[in-house]
């Protein structure tokens, strides 16, 4: 009688999702695997072992990584998270300096606008007059709005997309909600 028996390690699915692969050059799905050494007779996993440790497997290009490349950024989360950073930086730019100087304003202006056609374009009508609103309702936080406010609003519902007749409304139907129209 023959009795075929050995060791082999078998890995399980432990997560899926997206991350950057080194190798692709770009975002691509992984699989987050874990495997364990089995003693295996006539080539089928008969007792469980030892634990042979995790990985990440890219499965376009099935280059195995450590886990830790789950830590790096994707471009897609890159690419959400710079213009953010860049409207924190520029209020904080503005903060920190004169407020009223004209040629800052403008130029923290001119820098946040790419990133409000951006927001715009992926936004639903209602989304865009509710981005509107809060930044609105941020200008009224103190008092009412000021006429430079007030066009700044309207500069931004045009930069998110929306007709001036729209940024109008909505300035005027936020202020009413606030009592303050």
């Amino acid at each position: 009688m023959l009795i075929i028996f050995g060791l082999r390690v078998f890995y399980r699915t432990i997560a899926q999702g997206t991350f950057f692969c080194r190798r692709c050059g770009g975002d691509r799905q992984y699989r987050h695997r874990g495997g364990r050494r089995w003693f295996t007779l006539f080539f089928l996993p008969v007792i469980p072992l030892n634990s042979v440790g995790e990985h990440v497997q890219c499965t376009t290009c099935r280059t195995r990584y450590v886990t830790d490349a789950l830590s790096q950024p994707t471009a897609a989360q890159m690419q959400a998270a710079l213009p953010a950073g860049m409207r924190a930086a520029a209020s904080t730019m503005l903060r920190s300096g004169d407020p009223a100087s004209p040629v800052a304003r403008q130029r923290a202006i001119d820098t946040i606008r790419p990133a409000l056609n951006q927001v715009g374009a992926q936004l639903t009508i209602q989304a865009r007059e509710w981005y509107l609103a809060d930044v609105i309702r941020i200008g009224m936080a103190d008092e009412p709005l000021t006429e430079g406010e007030r066009q700044a609003a309207v500069a931004i519902g045009l930069d998110l997309g929306m007709t001036h007749a729209q940024a109008i409304g909505v300035i005027a139907t936020t202020e009413q909600s606030a009592g303050r129209g």
